[in-house]
């Protein structure tokens, strides 16, 4: 009885570690998917804020062109005579200002404004430059 005893008790001890075992490798299992699932948590939360994260603005120097564009074409003493207006525009500039004029009265988006930072945005000259381009070359904005 004894023999039969001791091994009822081994295989008692040894189904013990078994399930001691099985135990164990179902709470590493467990903690494999925690990690898992934060890990992917995480790399969801990047890509949404990767996605959603706004470029930096661009610095375009607007107001030294339309200072430009101003000492170009359109001051009384301009650097390019009015013949070079004419090539440009394809228009005469007292044509080019009556359209300006008429177009600002029109529509308040090509009167400069101050944008929600405070600055100021571009002046109708540029506005109604780049109007001409998209209607003379079939571009789109951007």
């Amino acid at each position: 009885m004894s023999n039969l005893s001791r091994v009822l008790e081994r295989q008692q001890k040894q189904r013990e570690e078994i399930r001691r075992r099985r135990a164990q490798e179902d709470r590493d299992a467990d903690e494999e998917e925690e990690q898992m699932l934060a890990a992917a948590v995480c790399m969801m939360d990047q890509s949404r804020q990767h996605r959603h994260r706004r470029a930096p603005n661009v610095d375009r120097r607007r107001e030294s062109r339309g200072k430009n564009l101003m000492e170009d074409y359109f001051i009384p003493n301009s650097l390019y005579h009015a013949s070079k207006f004419r090539e440009r525009y394809r228009m005469q500039p007292h044509l080019f200002q009556k359209i300006m004029h008429d177009i600002c009265n029109y529509d308040t988006y090509f009167i400069q404004k101050h944008d929600d930072v405070g600055a100021l945005g571009l002046i109708p000259e540029q506005k109604l430059t780049a109007a001409l381009r998209m209607l003379a070359y079939g571009a789109s904005a951007e």
